[in-house]
């Protein structure tokens, strides 16, 4: 069994996973706009450049998807959930801290901790909470 998150945006998913895939690496291997699937003709005009389904593949072998909202759902953001990132080096800890933290939100800023080399918390751009965690014996 794998479990891959699924990521809800209200209009921005496309920009957040162009920026996810030029910073967290790895490649777009499926996506799909409202306007284009078969149910275009159900759907708001407006939603039809809004991303149905995208899946973006990480050089790791591990997968993230999302979506836009579906018209006439309503849009909450993202709560009670964090994107937990355990990198390998305190290079990569601060190349993806200072990535996601641009125009984001930190709310614990990278530092070394009791439990852990280096650890951040923040919430970027397009309202995704992220942890990066380096371990203490990774580093």
């Amino acid at each position: 069994m794998q479990m891959t998150p699924y990521l809800s945006f209200n209009g921005n998913c496309e920009a957040a996973f162009n920026y996810y895939t030029e910073h967290l690496g790895g490649q777009i291997q499926e996506f799909h706009r409202y306007g284009n699937s078969p149910m275009a003709e159900q759907v708001p005009a407006e939603f039809h450049k809004r991303v149905m389904h995208v899946r973006l593949s990480l050089s790791n072998g591990q997968m993230l998807m999302a979506s836009d909202a579906m018209p006439g759902q309503p849009f909450d953001e993202m709560k009670g959930i964090q994107l937990a990132l355990n990198v390998d080096s305190v290079a990569e800890a601060e190349k993806m801290f200072n990535a996601l933290a641009v125009n984001g939100n930190v709310t614990m800023p990278l530092q070394k901790t009791f439990w852990a080399e280096r650890f951040a918390m923040l919430i970027d751009q397009f309202g995704t909470p992220w942890m990066i965690n380096l371990d203490q014996q990774a580093a």
